[in-house]
């Protein structure tokens, strides 16, 4: 596939690679020559330097042979030129652009986006996908990570192990004997740096960074083995009140009923604007620095504090002032990926890296087949797709037990006629079911492959 990435940021670049490590020819552009002549040297893709919107930059980057568009600058102005350049004079077949700024997604002016306007076809909000990422996790206490899959009746749970956890030191064929009812697979163990899809004779370890899918009516039972007996918080401070917090406390007071909620931002201003947006949130104006502000919004007894200022550090230590005041737990907004290996010794207990969240999302739309879910774990070193099996898959039509999967993947669930289905080796996949499957960065095309309409795999 030929996809033109413009934009070499953080999230452009990300895309880059993992389009790259795949086989896909990409051309990456940007207005910074250093950069593309960094990334040119880093990755295996073609660097171009110039304006993303301009018809010659486009025509030089291969637009008129070119698959997909993915406009990722930082300006939404620039993304929606290029589609709109991309579609009227390449007739470039999907365009994808990073639109950041709340008016030009008011429901409203939805209309604009169509053909015959600004023709985009997949429009990605990383505010609105943060925010919602982050809601995920507050309805898992304990969890670092949670997708949905399957209209919401899967949920792939990353957790992170320690010495009180029940099932460590256990082969992983024990817990299906121990526990035969509880609807649960693990799929996938990050350790020292490493992610392997394990065995049944594996067994996890303390330090261990587990994931695991299971039916959603069974993920309270499952959270107390892996050690993790966290209770949903009904205390919650949010430190920062842009875009991002402003999303994640209308989603709390929309969803989350009887929820003590607290918001503290820097700028009064901008403090009344959000105060005027809520209905029961307090917002106060003030430094998350400051102790008294700290106290004032009752941190002590907050059980989650989320800190999502524009600021790394302002973050981290806001953070472990919060929890250092006696927060029980912290949700840590971190965009410089240097930070995120430190925050476990730090003691922030969930790191949300808005690049890999904004990342999967549009991995998930340049995904091709009948792949209707997706997402990226430790940076690309793990994918948890969701597709459509169809009737010409060799998935499809015997025992699990005897279909050849592809090295580096599991099934971790199958939904069929609005049932969860955790699969076992006598378990069969039929036509139209859709199956949630693990895989490893190098097994990720095959597992595209599985669920595309000409199934010449393995």
């Amino acid at each position: 596939m030929r996809v033109i990435v413009c934009g070499a940021g953080q999230v452009g670049s990300n895309i880059a690679r993992q389009l790259a490590r795949e086989g896909n020819e990409v051309t990456l552009i940007d207005r910074d020559a250093d950069l593309v002549r960094k990334i040119g040297d880093e990755l295996d893709v073609r660097g171009m330097v110039g304006h993303a919107a301009h018809p010659e930059t486009l025509e030089a980057a291969g637009a008129a042979e070119a698959d997909m568009l993915i406009a990722v600058t930082y300006s939404d102005e620039v993304n929606m030129v290029a589609c709109q350049v991309a579609h009227s004079l390449f007739d470039v077949p999907k365009k994808v652009a990073r639109i950041r700024s709340q008016e030009y997604l008011q429901p409203m002016w939805s209309d604009l986006y169509s053909r015959d306007h600004l023709p985009i076809d997949v429009i990605i909000s990383p505010e609105v996908e943060v925010a919602h990422a982050i809601a995920r996790r507050l309805k898992v206490p304990g969890a670092f990570d949670m997708v949905s899959f399957g209209d919401g009746k899967v949920q792939v749970i990353g957790v992170r192990l320690d010495e009180s956890c029940p099932i460590v030191n256990t082969p992983l064929r024990q817990l299906t004997e121990l526990f035969p009812d509880l609807n649960i697979v693990v799929v996938g163990i990050y350790r020292a740096g490493n992610m392997i899809v394990p065995t049944s004779n594996d067994q996890m370890f303390p330090g261990d960074e587990v994931y695991f899918a299971a039916d959603v009516g069974h993920v309270s039972r499952a959270m107390p083995l892996f050690g993790h007996e966290e209770q949903e918080a009904r205390s919650i401070v949010i430190i920062g009140g842009g875009n991002i917090g402003l999303h994640l406390a209308q989603i709390i007071e929309d969803d989350m009923k009887n929820v003590s909620l607290k918001i503290i931002e820097f700028n009064r201003k901008r403090a009344e604007f959000i105060q005027e947006h809520l209905n029961e949130a307090i917002v106060l104006a003030g430094d998350a620095l400051d102790p008294e502000i700290l106290s004032e919004a009752n941190v002590s007894r907050a059980e989650t504090v989320v800190a999502l200022t524009n600021d790394d550090e302002v973050n981290i230590l806001a953070s472990l002032l919060a929890k250092g005041q006696g927060g029980e737990s912290s949700i840590t907004l971190i965009n410089n990926p240097i930070f995120s290996s430190l925050m476990t010794s730090l003691g922030i207990d969930c790191v949300v890296d808005p690049r890999a969240t904004t990342v999967s999302e549009i991995l998930r739309h340049v995904r091709r087949g009948r792949i209707r879910g997706l997402h990226s774990f430790q940076d690309g070193a793990a994918e948890v797709v969701e597709g459509e099996a169809l009737e010409t898959s060799k998935l499809v039509g015997k025992e699990l037990r005897h279909v050849k999967l592809p090295q580096g993947t599991i099934i971790g669930a199958i939904l069929r006629d609005g049932e969860v289905v955790i699969p076992r080796g006598s378990t069969i996949i039929k036509p139209k079911d859709r199956v949630v499957i693990f895989a490893l960065r190098n097994a990720v095309r095959k597992v595209e492959e599985m669920f595309s309409v000409s199934l010449e795999f393995f």
